[in-house]
């Protein structure tokens, strides 16, 4: 592509050095803390060495396909690759070392029969966890600032809004309240008492007549308040005599209980900012704001194609096959986080039929499950060389979840490859898919250099957060929609979590009252753990302890609605 980069405003280009920085520190810095594979439940994984060989086994620029170049829209071009680093006993570089029970003898076979070539790789070693998940938020975020003006924002019906992310700040319509207003159910009096009750009363929805002084007059709550009150007396609060006075039984402030016009807002004021969720709490805003349609962003759309002929879609494992656990799980999760799913195929492992898919796919997003590795019928990588696509991440700095993969297949178009196990699906889910939609969506993306920040400390809150925590207060910070003054949503360790030397561990642990408490069954292969927690929690390299905070990410189910609360 020719002709200098495109600007980039939002400072994407500092983004992807940091990644690539990152993962140069992680190389120098890694940890030789003792790692125990039995506890992260990945027995099948190599020996992790402690040396300095993080970086990954680059692809000679010979075997690129023609034509490839960083996208435009994203800034720069990352810093150019690293020498390839030596290659460990087993035959297989560094950088193709496959977690998740993956070996690296089938790793070498495969990067063979690729000519130890791919698609066209953009930075030179495994990315660090939270630079992941920022380069997914923007590449999302920069096709549809590119796209904007061919698909503009929708109007809908409040009801329909549900779920999506406002287009335009949602400015009042109307003062709220619309006029002064009984805060209580009682009598509206003018004047001091005592006063002569009138028959008529005021209901909600009336105007009354203007009162005089000594008056008073029975009034409802939300009822508008007639001209020249003096202040409301709840029922409670006054006493009837016999002659239909009213005395009161405390003293009465000049406008008590009245609610006065504009009390919330005046007409004009912006009520919430462009890319705030559409939450049920919104759409009640928004009618009382006066709007019978709502400006947002469609719902990006999602093909979903499921990998392996080893998977079963009824009955008990039997030969060597499998059940599919991803099928069924992933179209409502990503419905769940605001997605419009609208294919989901199996392919199993059939390079053809996935490059056909890919091809004739039109959907903002593609997601494939497994086949991202480097093993025999790991055939992913070279479909990607194959269609002439741009890897953006490979492989990602988390356990479970490592070969998980970014690319950016056509323009406006990005594909997510997610690993074959199920745990390291979900983790691959949170990491890349999540914060592209939201990126797509318009919803907020994480902003300034916090994407490594000490767990637990003030910052604004990542991408990957589909909604808050709802279950406990402190130390939880349980607010949204997302913005640059609330933190992500923490929680305390009730036990010590054992850290991987150098990468991100995702944890399934159930909360209470602000406390994590980490499960069982965190395998890559096992859905037990997750299935009965409310988030994960995000260990930084080498653990935590007990009594440490720890960032969370809410699982769909720990939270109100769908979309991008």
């Amino acid at each position: 592509m020719s002709g200098s980069p495109a600007p980039d405003p939002d400072g994407f280009d500092s983004l992807l050095a940091l990644v690539n920085d990152a993962s140069a520190r992680r190389t120098r810095d890694e940890p030789a803390a003792p790692y125990d594979q039995e506890a992260d439940g990945r027995t099948g994984d190599a020996p992790q060495s402690t040396g300095d060989d993080r970086t990954a086994a680059p692809r000679p620029s010979a075997g690129e396909p023609a034509g490839t170049a960083w996208p435009p829209e994203y800034g720069p071009e990352p810093p150019g690759r690293a020498t390839p680093p030596p290659a460990r006993s087993g035959g297989a570089p560094r950088g193709h070392e496959t977690p998740d029970g993956e070996t690296p003898g089938r790793a070498s076979a495969a990067a063979a029969s690729r000519g130890q070539c791919g698609a066209r790789r953009h930075g030179s070693a495994v990315t660090g966890w939270a630079e992941a998940v920022r380069v997914a938020g923007r590449a999302g975020q920069a096709v549809r600032e590119r796209t904007s003006a061919v698909r503009p924002p929708l109007e809908m019906p409040p009801a329909e809004a549900l779920g999506l992310v406002l287009a335009r700040p949602l400015a009042a319509l109307t003062d709220l309240p619309p006029f002064d207003t009984s805060a209580m159910d009682g009598w509206a009096v003018a004047g001091p008492g005592p006063w002569r009750v009138r028959p008529d009363g005021v209901l909600a929805g009336q105007s009354g007549e203007a009162l005089a002084d000594g008056e008073a007059v029975p009034i409802a709550t939300g009822a508008r308040v007639p001209r020249d009150v003096t202040a409301v007396i709840r029922s409670e609060h006054g006493r009837l005599d016999t002659h239909g006075g009213l005395h009161p039984e405390r003293e009465v402030v000049h406008g008590q209980d009245i609610r006065p016009r504009a009390q919330e807002c005046r007409t004009g004021d912006t009520l919430l900012p462009a890319g705030s969720a559409v939450t049920p709490a919104v759409l009640g805003l928004a009618a009382a704001a006066g709007y019978d349609t709502l400006a947002v962003h469609a719902r990006p759309t999602v093909d979903l194609f499921v990998l392996g002929d080893e998977l079963l879609t009824r009955g008990l494992p039997r030969d060597g096959l499998i059940r599919d656990a991803l099928g069924p799980m992933l179209p409502h999760w990503l419905r769940e986080a605001g997605a419009e799913v609208r294919t989901v195929e199996r392919l199993g492992d059939r390079p053809d039929a996935l490059a056909e898919a890919v091809a004739a796919s039109e959907a903002d997003l593609v997601v494939t499950t497994g086949g991202t590795a480097a093993g025999p019928v790991d055939f992913v990588h070279p479909t990607l060389e194959r269609i002439g696509a741009d890897l953006l991440v490979d492989g990602v700095a988390v356990r479970p979840g490592h070969p998980m993969l970014l690319a950016r297949t056509a323009p406006g178009q990005h594909l997510v490859g997610l690993p074959g196990n199920p745990l390291a699906a979900v983790c691959g889910l949170l990491t890349l898919v999540v914060p592209l939609l939201r990126g797509l969506a318009g919803a907020p993306l994480r902003q300034g250099a916090a994407a490594g920040r000490t767990p637990g400390s003030r910052a604004v809150p990542d991408v990957y957060e589909t909604r808050r925590v709802q279950l406990s207060s402190d130390p939880f910070v349980a607010t949204a929609p997302p913005g640059p003054d609330v933190a992500a949503p923490t929680a305390v360790l009730d036990a010590p979590v054992q850290g991987h030397p150098s990468d991100t561990r995702l944890v399934p642990v159930r909360v209470d009252a602000g406390w994590a408490r980490p499960l069982s069954f965190g395998g890559p292969a096992m859905l037990r753990g997750v299935a009965t927690a409310d988030a994960l929690a995000v260990v930084v390299p080498g653990g935590a302890e007990a009594g440490h905070p720890v960032e969370l990410l809410a699982l769909p189910w720990a939270g109100g609605g769908g979309g991008f609360t």
